[in-house]
């Protein structure tokens, strides 16, 4: 499990994103990059970390099913992933 303070992290960079959009296209669209190095850095979306929703993992991440490898299998196993069955043959 991730530390809270990332998890809360991610969410204030995300909230960010989401207040400066309007104003980076704007500047995009203008070509104004001056004004783009101005805003706040995590304005950016490249900032944001896709983590998985239950524990908080970065790496491995599965973005079809929003959360990393290990959940995945241990959801998979217990059926809780419609559709999603061991392979066998």
């Amino acid at each position: 499990m991730a530390k809270q303070a990332w998890l809360e992290r991610n969410k204030k960079k995300l909230a960010t994103v989401k207040k400066y959009a309007a104003v980076r296209a704007e500047l995009k669209a203008k070509g104004d990059y001056a004004g783009l190095s101005k805003l706040p850095r995590n304005a950016s979306p490249t900032r944001v970390v896709n983590r998985c929703k239950m524990s908080g993992r970065r790496h491995a991440y599965l973005r079809k099913f929003g959360c990393s490898r290990l959940t995945f299998r241990e959801a998979a196993l217990n059926g809780l992933i419609p559709g999603v069955t061991k392979a066998s043959w």
